[in-house]
């Protein structure tokens, strides 16, 4: 019986693979030839019928051919012994490309170029969460007399400059007392805790320097509080048009749930782990407008520090070996680029 329903599974894989290559229903006929499963058509055609009565592929009409169902294409993924890595020339077209990146804000945009390029689908990445990163450094700018720029810097590389009118003069020698203050409060704090030393930080200052140091925490404290709505990157929508027919009547729900940015939250549900593979097939995406998809997403970090999640959205008619691999690799080398930053 194992190996009736090993043969069973071989099957169904020459089945997706089909599929997926050619958006054709698959015949028991195109299996024999183009697959050596060394069993005849008649054999295949039993294995069909076992695999339709249990829900792993479906007829689409009344031709020969079947197709996956999403419970087939569950299968198939969680029976992939190995994700075939990508080869050394991509790794390093994506290290050399990503390594170029001259902030976050660029290595993110690139990230999404490039996975919507490796992938042929929709490509989307959060920025660093904040919460979860720690404040490397504070510079504190002198750019009037009476005007200082404030440029946050975090282990996972954001960046965030704020400008702070004083509203008095302030000395040279107190900008360096401000500096040495700040710093002391913030540095290696992880940003929630920062927010909050940050709020103390007036009332415990010399009298000289209160009026200056409220004004510049009241800026801070805005920085180091999150601003999800301005953390996300999104490419590749247009791959999704390539194959309307994988999207029946539900191409432009699709297209608005990814514009509503509804697709974050799958995102965020699922990286708990840098390195962590999830992939959500149809109907096991929870808002509706997605159903006709599938998510492979991923947490991306150092270590045990998740800095947020990454992934692509396509039609449940996806190569999802090739995908894992890219997901995984780009989600490996920004995890990398953004710690060393």
């Amino acid at each position: 019986m194992a190996n009736a329903e090993e043969r069973r599974f071989e099957v169904l894989r020459a089945i997706v693979a089909d599929y997926v290559s050619n958006q054709e229903p698959v015949g028991s006929k195109a299996i024999v030839d183009r697959h050596n499963l060394g069993v005849s058509s008649a054999t295949v055609r039993n294995d069909m019928a076992a695999l339709e009565e249990e829900g792993y592929i479906t007829q689409p009409h009344t031709s020969a051919g079947r197709i996956p169902t999403d419970k087939g294409y569950r299968l198939f993924v969680d029976r992939i012994a190995e994700v075939k890595p990508l080869s050394s020339a991509e790794r390093r077209a994506i290290t050399a490309f990503l390594d170029s990146g001259t902030d976050v804000d660029d290595v993110l945009r690139r990230s999404v170029r490039l996975l919507a390029q490796l992938t042929r689908q929709v490509a989307v990445i959060q920025y660093p969460t904040m919460t979860n990163s720690a404040v490397r450094h504070l510079e504190v700018v002198p750019l009037t007399p009476a005007r200082l720029m404030l440029v946050l810097i975090t282990d996972s590389g954001r960046v965030d400059q704020r400008t702070v009118d004083l509203g008095d003069v302030i000395t040279e020698e107190n900008v360096g007392r401000l500096r040495t203050v700040l710093n002391g409060a913030l540095a290696g704090r992880r940003l929630s805790e920062a927010a909050a030393a940050v709020a103390e930080l007036p009332e415990k200052s010399p009298g000289e320097l209160r009026d200056s140091l409220t004004r510049v925490c009241t800026v801070l404290v805005e920085s180091l509080v999150e601003h999800p709505e301005e953390r996300l990157v999104l490419g590749g929508t247009a791959n999704l048009t390539r194959n309307v027919s994988d999207f029946p009547g539900s191409l432009r729900q699709v297209l608005e749930a990814l514009e509503e940015q509804v697709i974050v939250l799958k995102l965020l549900a699922a990286a708990r782990n840098p390195g962590a593979i999830s992939v959500r097939i149809g109907e096991e995406n929870e808002d509706e407008q997605m159903r006709s998809t599938s998510v492979v997403s991923i947490g991306y970090g150092m270590d045990d520090m998740l800095l947020g999640g990454m992934g692509v959205v396509g039609p449940t008619r996806m190569d999802y070996p090739n995908t894992i691999a890219a997901v995984r690799a780009v989600a490996n080398y920004v995890g990398q680029i953004l710690s060393g930053r």
